[in-house]
């Protein structure tokens, strides 16, 4: 009896450091975890990161440094933590393949939000769709392209796609592509297209318009109308629509001809 005592002190006293050092290790990891959560509650809201994915930013943040202070606690006291997570690691390989679309989405949804290559309400073209972003959700982007459709592009996809943001390019270039006959005076042409341009709502003075002369077409000379415009005051679809008008009224004003393909057919009488 007082040989199992005897034991049972000794064995309590080789126990006890190491467990003041587990709950030492565990109480730090809770501490620790508080901080690291303040912090990345910070950035995100620096970031105005949505309020959802901020607390499930943090929540993970939080849970998974008190988890990995948890095991390592574990450990000191003799807990088979190697063990435990090879267990773990089998069930999460499991899971994760099955799961492995609807995580892969989560986690390009989460990383959309912190780097922020769009907002609400930015028209991108991504995935061969051009349209405005209506929403982001943890699964998917939703954009609403130009003719109404309403477009659920897996966040994935846009993450690893290459993606074109109109809304941050303060300005854009303008290519109009006209044609004008054989027998019109090209620097006339070219002063006059210059000069419809001049004063469109948002096109810009610098970078310089431009008209280059390219084709020799069957029934045209060919150019094209290079123009910059200001995305803040006006899309490059109105820019276009306007500068089309502006160039076919300031031709027809000028007697310039804007041709258009003509077959002759020769008809033949019969013996």
């Amino acid at each position: 009896m007082e040989a199992w005592v005897q034991q049972l002190i000794t064995d309590a006293v080789e126990f006890l450091p190491k467990l003041i050092a587990s709950l030492v290790i565990f109480v730090a990891s809770i501490y620790l975890a508080g901080l690291l959560a303040k912090l990345v509650n910070d950035v995100l809201r620096r970031r105005k990161v949505d309020p959802e994915v901020s607390l499930l930013l943090v929540r993970l943040t939080r849970w998974g440094l008190i988890i990995v202070g948890a095991l390592v606690a574990l450990q000191q006291i003799g807990f088979r933590v190697t063990a435990f997570l090879a267990g773990l690691g089998i069930l999460g390989f499991t899971v994760g393949f099955a799961l492995q679309d609807v995580s892969r989405n989560l986690i390009a949804g989460i990383l959309l939000l912190l780097q922020q290559p769009f907002d609400i309400g930015d028209m991108i073209e991504v995935q061969g769709y051009l349209g405005e972003v209506e929403d982001v959700t943890l699964r998917s982007t939703e954009l609403r392209t130009l003719d109404g459709r309403l477009v659920l592009i897996p966040n994935a996809d846009v993450f690893t796609s290459s993606l074109v943001n109109y809304s941050r390019t303060p300005r854009r270039r303008i290519d109009l592509d006209v044609g004008v006959a054989y027998d019109s005076d090209l620097d006339k042409v070219r002063e006059v297209a210059l000069e419809a341009i001049r004063g469109l709502p948002g096109a810009l003075e610098e970078p310089k318009p431009l008209v280059w002369f390219h084709t020799f077409n069957e029934s045209s000379i060919d150019f094209t109308l290079y123009f910059w415009i200001d995305t803040q005051k006006t899309d490059i679809f109105e820019a276009k629509s306007l500068a089309l008008e502006a160039v076919k009224k300031a031709f027809e004003r000028e007697g310039i001809e804007i041709p258009y393909p003509i077959r002759t057919v020769y008809l033949h009488g019969q013996g």
